[in-house]
């Protein structure tokens, strides 16, 4: 006995016959399901709307967390996956690549401030920069008029980055 899946466009055109009231109702049960679909309609409902916003909220609990850093590097490189975590968490609930780019532009910026310049641990070092490399090619994806702006941003990152790390390349 097989359970059969349906695609989208069967979903889509079954939720178009139904009663609002019917919907809402389906809406609450999946957000009581999983946390991560809470999240993305809570998401939806009251943040949506106002994105420059929720990129703040986002960098300054982003900012919060980094503060709370342990000084152990291998317990330094646990918490910052964490925080990247959250981060492609919130930039799927956004779907912009614009927004991914200025989060991850900040994260950098609150790597290079507050990990230790001497720490000798792979992990936490390529940590860094491997998110300067997705940086980089998250701008080359987009319109050329757009990069500028997020290139200038990232060439100061780096430089920071490359001033303070001396093993960065």
């Amino acid at each position: 006995m097989a359970i059969t899946t349906y695609g989208l466009q069967d979903i889509k055109k079954e939720i178009q016959h139904l009663p609002p009231g019917q919907i809402a109702e389906l809406c609450l049960r999946l957000a009581r399901y999983k946390k991560d679909n809470k999240e993305l309609l809570a998401y939806i409902l009251f943040e949506a709307d106002d994105e420059n916003g929720f990129i703040e909220k986002i960098k300054a609990e982003m900012g919060f967390m980094f503060s709370q850093l342990p000084v152990r590097a291998y317990d330094s490189a646990k918490s910052l996956r964490k925080i990247l975590r959250l981060l492609s968490k919130y930039t799927k609930f956004m779907g912009s690549k614009e927004a991914e780019i200025e989060l991850l532009i900040a994260f950098c910026n609150d790597y290079v401030h507050y990990i230790d310049r001497k720490t000798s641990y792979k992990p936490l070092r390529m940590i860094l920069s491997r998110q300067l490399l997705k940086i980089r090619t998250l701008i080359e994806k987009l319109h050329e008029d757009v990069q500028a702006d997020y290139t200038l941003d990232y060439n100061n990152v780096h430089m920071l980055a490359e001033q303070k790390f001396p093993w960065l390349y």
